[in-house]
């Protein structure tokens, strides 16, 4: 029996994470926007994009009705 491994950092608002060393992923809370093999190219992206912040629920609201 195994323990899933995670390793997490964040850059500019983007979570850079890797389940069991497999790929590294950049994402937002609901979106898995890129995958990578090496946590150095991963980074580089998630550098390479603008800032992330997440919406307050109030705006979301607005952009749904």
């Amino acid at each position: 029996m195994s323990i899933p491994m995670l390793n997490k950092l964040h850059m500019n608002g983007y979570d850079v994470l890797s389940v069991n060393n497999g790929p590294w992923r950049v994402c937002t809370e609901g979106d898995r926007l890129a995958s990578f093999t090496s946590r150095e190219e991963a980074m580089a992206y998630a550098a390479a994009l603008p800032g992330y912040r997440q919406r307050s629920r109030q705006v979301q609201r607005q952009n749904v009705s």
